[in-house]
C-alpha cells in the first residue's frame, strides 16, 4: 500500500472521529467543519479508487 493511500485512509478515519466528536458535543460549527473534511476525503478516495472501509457508527 502506498503512502498516499495510507495517508488518505488516515484522513478519512480522523474526519469520521471528528464528526462523531462534534455530534457528541452538539457543536454545529465543528460538525460542519468535520463533515466538510470527511466529504472531501471521501471524494478523493473515490476519485483514486481507494477503499476507506464502511462508515463507522
Amino acid at each position: 500500500m502506498g503512502g498516499f493511500t495510507e495517508a488518505l485512509q488516515e484522513r478519512v478515519h480522523n474526519a469520521r472521529e471528528a464528526v462523531a466528536a462534534a455530534l457528541e458535543a452538539e457543536d454545529a460549527y465543528e460538525m460542519a467543519l468535520a463533515q466538510g473534511e470527511l466529504d472531501d476525503a471521501l471524494r478523493l478516495a473515490r476519485k483514486h479508487g481507494i477503499d476507506v472501509g464502511a462508515e463507522e457508527g
